[in-house]
């Protein structure tokens, strides 16, 4: 048995099945579960350094500065912000979704290792939160 011969002998039956399908198939796009923003969590480390007794001048000037520089020049780093206050420094890093985690830490520690002789001897090791 053919199964095309049903559908050439019974063109209205065809037309119905076809129209229902379409239906159905617009039904279901509709009904499909979208949000506007969707939930993403991009890779993003916190890099925190404390410089007891420096005020925020100080901490942009021989901390934050010379960290920044070097994380600019990480690959796949698509945001960075960074504030500075009376003793303490904080730069957030965000990488693109294409960068695992784990890579983005090693490739931040390396980092601070090569600006370490840019800052002051004294200062403690900044720490890495993942955010």
């Amino acid at each position: 048995m053919n199964i095309s011969r049903q559908f050439i002998l019974r063109p209205v039956a065809t037309t119905l099945a076809m129209i229902a399908v379409l239906i159905a198939g617009i039904l279901a796009y509709r009904l499909l579960p979208v949000s506007a923003l969707p939930e993403v969590d991009y890779p993003t480390i916190q890099v925190s350094t404390t410089y007891p007794g420096a005020s925020p001048d100080v901490m942009t000037s021989l901390v934050t500065s010379p960290l920044e520089r070097q994380f600019g020049q990480m690959s796949g780093l698509t945001q960075m912000s960074s504030t500075s206050s009376a003793g303490a420094s904080q730069i957030t890093l965000q990488f693109g979704l294409d960068v695992p985690l784990d890579v983005a830490e090693q490739e931040v520690q390396a980092a601070i290792n090569a600006a370490s002789n840019l800052l002051p001897n004294d200062l403690p090791a900044p720490y890495l939160q993942q955010g």
